[in-house]
């Protein structure tokens, strides 16, 4: 009987393996789907820098109210949405620290827009 018993913990273990695995390959393309879908709207450095801070430009430039990318905006209006979420004030940690998100990304993007103009000053000077 130990046998039987045996044999029927292994095929469950398989079969709970099996449908593990499938949805595990099912959440992966579907992430890369997602991810891909972002990346086509973005410069390939913009898509990586989204992915890294996990949050999209669109999102930080909704979350900060900016609709360009001006940097006294932006931080003129993260100063004032971090000062008002400030716990201390009866604010949300959690939204605090959304507004530092969305400020670092638009501070990435920002980084790499330099570094695209820099480069295109490089390339008409040769």
């Amino acid at each position: 009987q130990a046998k039987y018993l045996a044999q029927i913990i292994l095929v469950g273990a398989q079969v709970v393996g099996r449908a593990f695995m499938r949805a595990l390959r099912q959440e992966f393309a579907a992430s890369r789907a997602a991810a891909d879908a972002r990346g086509h709207s973005e410069k390939p450095q913009s898509a990586a820098a989204s992915r890294i801070t996990g949050i999209s430009l669109q999102e930080a430039q909704q979350i900060l109210n900016v609709s360009n990318l001006n940097a006294e905006e932006i931080q003129k209006n993260y100063d004032h949405l971090f000062k008002v979420n400030d716990k201390s004030v009866g604010g949300s940690f959690y939204l605090q620290s959304k507004v530092v998100r969305a400020k670092e990304r638009l501070d990435e993007e920002l980084r790499i827009q330099a570094k695209d103009e820099k480069e295109k000053g490089w390339k008409a000077e040769t």
